[in-house]
Order: structure tokens, then sequence, then C-alpha cells
């Protein structure tokens, strides 16, 4: 078993996202809701991992409250001081699509501290590898404004904290969610010690976000990667853009850490998604960001949760990279997997080949590490 490392803390599951039409505001002709992005995803996989076992094989680390210095090295001090002032209140929106309940910063900044100390202890040596399952997520918060459940942009200061006190030179964020991360593009789009590769569904959230166009600017040409894959698009589509493009890049880029951006809403069970990935998808996507990982940077990698708003199946997705996070299995089965992965459309499709084939082409233009 790998050295494994959990960040959790009970007040994650306490950030109030309160009532919605999905995930819009309700009003008079769009009845109220629960809001998609709540505890119950994250209390379940949890659950999970303590009745398969895995959960005694993790070591605990212990999240810290990060500091509003660390949170201003990306986002604006009146965008953190709109966030307080609403968690002081009755809450709101933090900008779009972000709600904000009472207490609310206070969570936020725990969360994101419990991403720095989950760094922390990767980059000393105290654990190999790190799970951090926050709330609030963060992939799509943006310097002055929250965006898409996000309120600070957890693998931005984290990637800040690596070059900035551990002096590590290259940083890559490899984003599986649903959605495109587009935090981490705004922040590191002009920067060549950052390589971000976001796998997401095609013009979805946000809107115009993550063309493959976009591949860097300046000094960072080439070390942005978009990979927006056709809806629909399912194992055989993931395990390929995996196999031709994303270890590809990051085999060429050489990191000295990877942070993944984990979020389960491109699985087929997910409403706010519309891809069909199953559990040994997820299971064959962390399998290869580990190996690659082992082979650049001595296996140090650090997965941050985002998304993911299936009750029922998040867990068993989230399960499965455990499983490879610690190397070994649980003996716990995905009782959903006999549907999923026969289930027509699951092989490479020609016009997802064709968006993986474009991305592919422009791996060689990656810079390269030592």
């Amino acid at each position: 078993m790998h050295r494994t490392g959990l960040v959790c803390h009970e007040h994650y599951f306490w950030h109030h996202t309160g009532a919605s039409a999905g995930p819009l505001p309700y009003n008079l002709t769009n009845q109220p809701d629960g809001h998609p992005e709540s505890p119950a995803t994250k209390r379940r996989l949890l659950g999970l991992l303590e009745v398969s076992g895995l959960l005694d094989k993790l070591v605990s680390i212990r999240p810290r409250a990060a500091e509003v210095s660390e949170v201003t090295g990306f986002h604006t001090p009146e965008y953190v001081r709109r966030v307080q002032e609403l968690s002081a209140g009755v809450g709101g929106d933090a900008g779009e699509l972000t709600p904000i309940g009472t207490g609310s910063y206070e969570i936020a900044l725990l969360a994101a501290g419990g991403c720095l100390a989950g760094l922390d202890a990767v980059v000393r040596g105290e654990v190999q590898r790190a799970y951090c399952l926050v709330r609030p997520p963060g992939h799509h918060a943006e310097r002055d404004r929250g965006r898409g459940f996000c309120v600070f942009a957890n693998n931005v200061l984290v990637t800040q904290r690596a070059q900035r006190v551990h002096g590590l030179g290259r940083v890559a964020i490899v984003d599986w969610d649903v959605h495109h991360g587009n935090s981490q593009e705004q922040a590191f789009v002009e920067d060549p010690s950052v390589l971000t590769i976001s796998v997401h569904q095609d013009n979805y959230y946000p809107p115009g976000s993550g063309l493959i166009g976009v591949n860097g600017h300046g000094r960072g040409q080439g070390a942005n990667l978009n990979v927006p894959l056709p809806p629909g698009s399912g194992h055989g589509a993931y395990l390929d853009c995996w196999q031709r493009v994303v270890v590809p890049a990051l085999l060429r880029f050489r990191p000295e850490l990877i942070i993944v951006s984990s979020g389960f809403d491109g699985s087929v069970m997910d409403p706010l998604g519309n891809m069909i990935c199953h559990s040994d998808t997820f299971r064959g996507i962390a399998q290869m960001t580990l190996a690659a990982a082992q082979e650049v940077c001595g296996g140090r990698v650090l997965a941050l949760h985002e998304g993911g708003y299936s009750t029922a199946y998040v867990p068993f997705c989230g399960l499965a990279v455990f499983e490879e996070l610690l190397g070994g299995p649980s003996g716990v089965a995905d009782p959903f997997l006999p549907i999923f992965a026969p289930m027509g459309g699951q092989e490479l499709m020609p016009h997802q080949r064709a968006v993986i084939d474009a991305a592919a082409a422009l791996v060689g233009k990656v810079p390269r590490g030592g």
C-alpha cells in the first residue's frame, strides 16, 4: 500500500448552498428544490471509504484555515471581502451560480487551507499522495468572483504555494471534472512553469470556455491544453485521451508535482453532465496519471475534490480512485458497473477521436522539462 493522506473536516459538510431550482435561483415560476452542490455526495464517499476499510489505511491530514494573504495571492481583496460580508450575514451569491451561506467564508478558507496542508504533507514526504475531500470546490473561481459553486481557486492557491514556499519549479494540473477548469487557465495561461490540462465536455460550463485553440499565451504558449470532448463521450474516449494527450504531455513537461482536479460529474449518472463514464473509467485515468507521476516526480500527487452530483454513483467512482491511490483493492465491487460498462457508446467514436487527434497534435508544443 502506498502512503496516502486524506484531508477532510466536518465543517466542509456545513457549507450551506440553500434552496434552488437545480443550479439556478428559484422564483415564482421555477419551483424551489435542493441545490446539487450539497454535502451528500461527499458524505457518502467518506462513508463508503469507511465501510470498505480504506479509511483506516489513509493517513489523516489535519486542515488549517488559509491565511487571507494566501488567498489574495490570486483573488482580489475586494472579492474576498464580499465573500466575508455575505458569510457574516444571511448569505447570497458570490458571483455567478455560487451560493454563500452563513459561515461559508470560514469554511472556504478551511477548504483552501486543507488543500495547502495536503500539499505540505506531500512535498515534505509525510505521504506520497493525498486526496483533499473538501467543500466548497474551487476550479471555476476567478480572481474577482465565484463561479459554478466555487468560492476560492484551491488548485491555483496550491500551485502558488508549491512554487513560492516549497520552491518547486514545474507543476502540472490535470483536471478531469466534466466542466472546464477555467481557474487554472486564467491564473497560468501565460506561465510556462505550470502545465494546465483540462479534459471536459465541449462548451458546457463556463459557456464559451475551454476551447482547444486556447493553448497558452506569450511565454506560456503550449502549456495550456484543453480537450473539449463531445457530449456522450465515455470509457473509450477518456482512456484514449489519457494515452495520447495527458500522459505524453506530462512525460514531456516533467513536473515536480501533479495536482489533480478530481470531479466525478463525467459519470453516466450525473445530473450536471452528459458523459457516460463509469468507475473503471476513473480507475483507468487515475492509474495512468499515477504511473506518469511515478516516472516524472517520484509519485507526488495531490488530488483536490471538485464536482460530482450523483449521490448514488459518486461514492463508487471515488472509491476506484482511492483504490488506485492506495495501490490495492478494497474488496467492494461497483454494483452499477455490470450495467454501465457494456452499454452502447462506451467505445471510442470517430468524432471523439477527431478531437483527441487535434489535442494530441498540440503535445509537441508543451514546454519540455529537464
